[in-house]
C-alpha cells in the first residue's frame, strides 16, 4: 500500500500539530454539540465511591456553569477501544482486503509488545487506518457508526463511569468525551449516552468525502490537553473548576490541566502518578482485569488496527 503523503508539513513541530489538532477538535465539538439532542437514558445507580462519597467533599458543585467534565473514552467510559469495535464493524461490512488485515494485525501486535510510540511506526499506522476511509462519504461512516454502536459498544459502557458523568449532568454541567477516535464516532457515543458532545480526531473531508488526511494529528496525549484548553476558552470555562477522567498515563497532560483530575481504571504509570499527587482514583474492573494494568494498551489512531486484529481471528474461526 503506497504512502498517502498526508499530515501537515514536516516543518511544523509536534507541538504545533498538537495545537492544530486540539483547535480543530474543539471547533468540531462545538458545532456537533449544537446539533445533539440529549438521548433518553435510564437513571444510573450511584457508583461505589462516586461523587459525594463520605471520604470527600461533595462534587460536582450544583449549578457551577463555569465548570465542565472531560472524559477519556477507551477503558475509561467504555471497556476496550472504540476503534477496535469500529474496526470489527467495518470488517463485517467488507471495508478491508485480506492484505490490509494482515498488515493491521502486525502493526497492532508490534505496538502492544513494544509499548512505545515510535513516530515513524505511528505514522505508518495512521496512513493505513486513514486509507480505509479515504473516498468514503462522512454521512456513510456516520450511519455505519450508529449500527456498530448498537452491535459492539452499547453493552460495554462502565456503569461506574457513566454514573460519574451523570452526576455532572445532574449538576447542570456540560460533559465532553475526549478521545483519539474519529470525532464522528465519538459524537455518536456521546449522543447515545446523553452527553454534551465529543472532542475527537478530525479527519479532513472535502465535499463530505474523506481525503485520507488528518487536520493536525490524532487527538492523543498533548493534543487532548490542547483540545480541552481551546474548548474551555471558547465556552468560558475555568479549568481549575473542571474535572477530567482517564485510565492512561498518556492523558496526564489533560488531567494536569484541571482542578479535579480522576484516574479511572488506571494503568500502572497513571496509578503511581495519581498517588504521588493525591488525585482521586476509581477502579471499576474485576480483580483479574485490574491485575493486567501493566500490559501496554493500544493508543491513538493505531487502535483501529486492533479491530482488524480481532477481525482476523473471527475470519480464521469461521474458516
Amino acid at each position: 500500500m503506497a504512502a498517502l503523503g498526508w499530515l501537515t508539513p514536516r516543518r511544523r513541530s509536534a507541538t504545533a500539530r498538537s495545537v492544530l489538532a486540539g483547535e480543530a477538535a474543539a471547533e468540531a465539538a462545538r458545532k456537533t454539540s449544537q446539533q445533539l439532542e440529549p438521548a433518553v437514558t435510564p437513571d444510573s445507580p450511584a457508583a461505589p465511591g462516586g461523587p459525594g462519597a463520605p471520604d470527600e467533599a461533595p462534587f460536582p458543585i450544583e449549578g457551577d456553569d463555569r465548570a465542565a467534565a472531560f472524559f477519556d473514552l477507551d477503558n475509561t467510559v467504555m471497556q476496550g477501544a472504540a476503534l477496535f469495535h469500529f474496526g470489527r464493524g467495518l470488517y463485517k461490512r467488507k471495508f478491508f482486503q485480506r492484505s490490509e488485515l494482515a498488515r493491521f494485525a502486525w502493526q497492532q501486535t508490534w505496538f502492544r509488545l513494544a509499548g512505545v510510540e515510535d513516530p515513524d511506526h505511528m505514522q505508518d499506522v495512521r496512513e493505513s487506518a486513514l486509507s480505509i476511509v479515504k473516498g468514503h462519504r462522512v454521512s456513510e461512516l456516520m450511519s455505519i457508526g450508529e449500527e456498530i454502536y448498537d452491535e459492539y459498544m452499547a453493552d460495554r459502557i462502565w456503569p461506574g463511569t457513566r454514573a460519574l458523568a451523570q452526576a455532572h449532568l445532574d449538576a447542570g454541567q456540560k460533559v465532553w468525551l475526549v478521545t483519539a477516535a474519529p470525532v464522528e464516532t465519538a459524537t455518536i457515543i456521546a449522543r447515545r449516552l446523553g452527553l454534551t458532545g465529543a472532542l475527537g480526531t478530525v479527519a479532513e473531508s472535502v465535499g463530505g468525502v474523506y481525503t485520507g488526511r488528518l487536520v493536525g494529528e490524532p487527538l492523543h496525549g498533548p493534543a487532548k490537553a490542547e483540545a480541552v484548553r481551546a474548548l474551555a476558552a471558547a465556552e468560558g470555562l475555568e479549568l481549575e473548576r473542571c474535572a477530567a477522567y482517564s485510565d492512561s498515563h498518556n492523558d496526564i497532560p489533560m488531567l494536569s490541566l484541571v482542578g479535579h483530575p480522576y484516574a479511572i481504571n488506571p494503568d500502572s504509570k497513571l496509578r503511581k502518578h495519581a498517588r504521588e499527587r493525591d488525585w482521586r482514583l476509581r477502579d471499576y474492573r474485576t480483580g483479574r482485569k485490574a491485575a493486567k494494568v501493566g500490559i501496554p494498551a493500544a493508543a491513538g489512531v493505531g487502535a483501529l488496527a486492533g479491530g482488524t486484529a480481532a477481525a482476523v481471528a473471527l475470519h480464521r474461526r469461521r474458516r
